[in-house]
């Protein structure tokens, strides 16, 4: 079957519950409708993380649907998967630029720069899996170490809403307003609703924070004549970036955490389509290796295939990668609207440390959850201190120096897990 001759099933099959493989899709106007969903899916996390690195939100957005261009065409249109801005970014990026947590990121370059070095890290490793493999990734990060990889993310990003996001008082009960309320919503909701818990949230407590700021004098009011001045359409901040040793060697490593959250991505979509995908894992860290490269080229952040939008996929059964072209098209049209870039800016501090909150929680959670779902047995010794060091490493930000070189705690947590499976294991049968 060619690339673009995707097979097309009767409208029907959609309310029917019928299964829509990956080279197959529905009649145009329902995979409209679904890449518009798919689009809603991915966006509360897509433009959090570059606001939370001082990127601007609309390179962020046009760059994911680029990227998601990119990894359609290296896999062939076969692995269904939206690219979005990566949270494992966020800590070494915010140490290699030194940002402040609020406003643009004035180092923004050195950053850039690292990413490019993680693109083309993480480019290599699937040119090397294309030849040879998974299983030396595999053996390399067994679950106990991509759980305490993963949960250290969450837990070493958790300083940053706590101490910078919360100058006072007020901020930082809207900061508890925020995250009980994207707790109500998802528990007491249902449906799409409830899969769009984070940016539903923040919706509903941006409105409480307008009612008590504009409204009744208590805080800093939303700021809205920028919305009003800018330009329905017109060019993102593009930026270009600056080739620092120690920020590439700081921003590299995390090309392991991006293998490691794709595999189990690749692995969990091949199993919900019951599709053998793994001939494709070597070209979809090429797609996303790639795509990283070119967003941080231009000023975006690093990507990563996106859980969210495995979870409408799964939810729906249809996981026709037509869709996916149909969303990224619609995020390329968005990137290039000033207003709606604006209008993104207008997010109070205060609720956006509420909403990081339950971010950075939910991927710690994440991490737990893989070691749950693969049974990892913390009555292992081996087990326990792959696990225990490094959540304490990442989380109390352990940092060694070599030198002008300086690597922080996520880095040492992920290189430590590493390290550490490997020389407990020695000697021991698998």
């Amino acid at each position: 079957m060619g690339l673009f001759n995707w097979t097309e099933k009767p409208a029907s099959t959609l309310t029917q519950g019928g299964v829509i493989a990956p080279d197959e899709r529905l009649p145009w106007p329902q995979t409209t409708v679904m890449g518009v969903q798919h689009v809603i899916a991915m966006f509360g996390a897509t433009v959090l993380a570059p606001l939370l690195m001082g990127f601007d939100p609309n390179v962020a957005i046009l760059m994911s649907g680029i990227g998601t261009l990119i990894f359609f065409f290296i896999t062939g249109g076969r692995v269904p998967s939206y690219l979005g801005s990566s949270f494992a970014f966020i800590g070494v990026v915010i140490a290699a630029s030194g940002y402040a947590g609020s406003g643009p990121n004035t180092n923004l370059g050195v950053a850039l720069g690292g990413i490019i070095a993680c693109g083309v890290v993480y480019t290599l490793i699937g040119f090397v899996v294309q030849a040879i493999g998974t299983g030396w990734v595999e053996r390399l990060m067994p679950p106990v170490v991509t759980g305490t990889v993963v949960a250290v993310i969450g837990l070493n990003l958790a300083a940053i809403p706590i101490k910078n996001m919360a100058p006072t008082g007020f901020d930082a009960w809207m900061q508890a307003i925020t995250f009980l309320s994207v707790g109500l919503v998802a528990v007491y909701t249902r449906g799409m609703v409830q899969r769009l818990l984070i940016l539903v949230g923040l919706i509903l407590a941006s409105v409480v924070y307008a009612v008590l700021t504009n409204g009744m004098g208590l805080g800093k009011p939303i700021d809205f004549s920028g919305v009003a001045a800018a330009a329905w359409f017109g060019m993102p901040g593009f930026a270009a970036p600056v080739f620092s040793a120690q920020a590439m060697l700081l921003i590299a490593p995390v090309a392991i955490i991006l293998v490691a959250e794709n595999l189990g991505h690749v692995k969990a979509v091949s199993a919900m389509t019951g599709r053998d995908l793994n001939p494709y894992l070597g070209k979809a860290f090429i797609g996303d290796g790639v795509a990283t490269i070119v967003s941080g080229a231009s000023g975006g952040t690093g990507v990563t295939t996106y859980a969210e939008n495995i979870g409408v996929m799964a939810a729906t059964k249809i996981y026709s990668t037509a869709m996916f072209v149909v969303a990224a098209v619609i995020a390329i049209v968005l990137g290039f609207s000033p207003k709606f870039g604006a209008l993104i800016q207008t997010i109070p501090l205060a609720v956006m440390g509420g909403v990081s909150i339950v971010v950075f929680g939910l991927i710690a959670i994440a991490g737990a959850k893989i070691w749950v779902d693969n049974q990892v047995d913390f009555s292992d010794n081996r087990n326990l201190l792959v696990a225990a060091i490094p959540l304490i490493l990442g989380t109390g930000d352990y940092t060694l120096k070599f030198g002008q070189f300086a690597l922080g705690g996520i880095g040492t947590a992920t290189f430590g897990a590493i390290v550490l499976y490997w020389l407990l294991s020695r000697g021991r049968k698998a």
